[in-house]
């Protein structure tokens, strides 16, 4: 009798732990990545020289290339430099926008890409997409999951807390994402990856659970393996469905609407909560609410910076930014007025449940 079974890709390695980045040439040879160090290191202009400064003694042989990351203009021109020379590996040193150039880059070539993720705003740092900017506006692009994944907790730890914060709320949207598709299965009979389920669903648990703070190691480690395992999730369905519901369109919207309002994890936690409202899921939220509201992230239109009218505007205008996506906007269809209404039931709900 066969055995029937699908095979996943996945990283060769994770490394989550402090001085990660000074152990980067060890690393890469003792997973057969590199063994000689013949690699392309992509850093962004802001910690660049103190980046290399670590890990230049165990990569001698690599070569080093600075980029202004996040657009497709950068990422193209990268990709042209990197055929100048047969490479191990491309290994994307900062945060996600230069690790989504690198990772756009090393794909365009054929180039197997490690991340290194100086900071934890998002899930890029493990999933097959690159976001990139360009003259029409921004677009998300197929890309190689990286060959390996590594974290530094120093250099976490010594950035700006609103960068940790963003990663919280991208990494608890999943618990939404999830929920929103659970509810398309259900309402239309889209089709649904249980495996993609698990392994989005599992990191968003630990993470929303764990008692620590975002100064804690043990935090970011779970916070760090949340992002991964939700990068890992898309990438085993071959779609962003199981990290995107219907709080992506809402930051979408806003984005669109009010550009620069706050960062994209700040607005898709917010966006997770008050869909988690809207679908009456009344242990969720207050589970949500709390772990929000503990980390300093915005659990109301105020405190993420719109007013209420605004975001009213931006739900009524969410659907439309994902064409053929079906989330509990959809399935409720409200009218300005109506979400408008639902919103003050919110805000009482947050109030009373936070104090």
């Amino acid at each position: 009798m066969p055995l029937l079974a699908r095979t996943v890709n996945t990283p060769l390695a994770i490394e989550v732990r402090r001085g990660a980045i000074a152990d980067l040439g060890p690393i890469l040879a003792d997973r057969r990545i590199s063994a000689g160090g013949d690699v392309a290191v992509v850093v962004g202009p802001g910690q660049g020289e103190r980046v290399l400064e670590l890990c230049r003694p165990g990569l001698g042989r690599a070569d080093v290339y600075t980029v202004a990351g996040g657009t497709l203009d950068a990422a193209l021109a990268l990709g042209e430099q990197l055929r100048t020379r047969s490479y191990d590996a491309v290994v994307g040193i900062g945060g996600g926008r230069t690790i989504d150039t690198a990772k756009y880059a090393a794909s365009r070539y054929g180039i197997p890409m490690v991340s290194v993720a100086t900071s934890l705003a998002n899930d890029g740092i493990a999933s097959p997409t690159a976001s990139l900017t360009h003259e029409a506006g921004s677009g998300s692009y197929g890309v190689h999951i990286p060959i390996a994944v590594v974290v530094d907790l120093d250099f976490v730890e010594n950035g700006p807390d609103r960068q940790t914060q963003a990663g919280i709320g991208d990494a608890l949207s999943n618990l939404n994402a999830i929920a929103d598709w659970e509810l398309a299965h259900r309402e239309t009979g889209e089709p649904i990856d249980g495996l993609a389920v698990t392994l989005a669903r599992a990191g968003a648990e630990a993470l929303v659970n764990h008692p620590g703070k975002i100064s804690d190691d043990g935090f970011l480690t779970t916070l760090a393996e949340a992002l991964v395992l939700g990068g890992l999730a898309s990438a085993v369905c071959g779609s962003s469905r199981p990290a995107s519901g219907g709080c992506h369109e809402i930051s979408h919207a806003i984005d669109h609407l009010f550009p620069g309002t706050a960062s994209h994890g700040e607005q898709v936690g917010m966006g997770a909560l008050f869909c988690t409202y809207l679908r009456g899921e009344v242990e969720r939220f207050g589970q949500l609410a709390s772990c929000l509201h503990r980390h300093g992230l915005a659990v109301t239109p105020g405190e993420l910076g719109l007013t209420d009218e605004q975001f009213v505007a931006a739900v009524a205008h969410a659907p439309s930014t994902r064409p053929g996506r079906y989330t509990v906007l959809e399935h409720l269809n409200l009218s300005p007025e109506q979400i408008k209404r639902r919103l003050a039931d919110f805000t009482g709900a947050v109030r009373d449940y936070l104090g």
